[in-house]
């Protein structure tokens, strides 16, 4: 399956180091697209070799041709809400990861119908399961 991962870039790099583990446990099984989110290398510049109309559009490309966009938004990020926003808009399946409970998720996210499989975790090895149970239900 291709993966869509989506997390905090401009919004902020404290998790890189999750992105990258959670990157290499879906790549055990399926392709992820968007690997670069796990880079360390990345900062919250951006990818600044691209103009952001490249990086738009690479983008969109990707979405549409994904399987399913697994978001992390536990760092609030225009981004991500807008990736998630073009998912819908499309009709992908969309796995929306959220470290704790305090951490609220917008309302235009949470609120949405269309925004069913919603994951609150606390720690990696419960993200990971999470994304293997539910990437399952989506290969079958």
């Amino acid at each position: 399956m291709k993966i869509y991962f989506a997390a905090a870039i401009r919004g902020g790099r404290d998790d890189v180091g999750l992105y990258q583990q959670l990157i290499a446990a879906m790549q055990q099984q399926h392709q992820v697209l968007t690997e670069h989110i796990g880079d360390p290398k990345l900062t919250a510049a951006g990818q600044i070799s691209y103009s952001d109309a490249m990086i738009r559009q690479q983008d969109i490309h990707w979405l549409e041709t994904c399987d399913v966009l697994v978001a992390e938004t536990t760092h609030p990020s225009l981004g991500v809400g807008y990736e998630l926003a073009y998912a819908e808009k499309i009709a992908k399946p969309v796995i929306i990861l959220q470290r704790n409970r305090q951490a609220k998720l917008s309302a235009m996210i949470s609120g949405t119908p269309y925004f069913t499989k919603i994951f609150n975790y606390q720690t990696l090895a419960q993200a990971i399961i999470i994304l293997q149970r539910e990437l399952a239900k989506l290969a079958d």
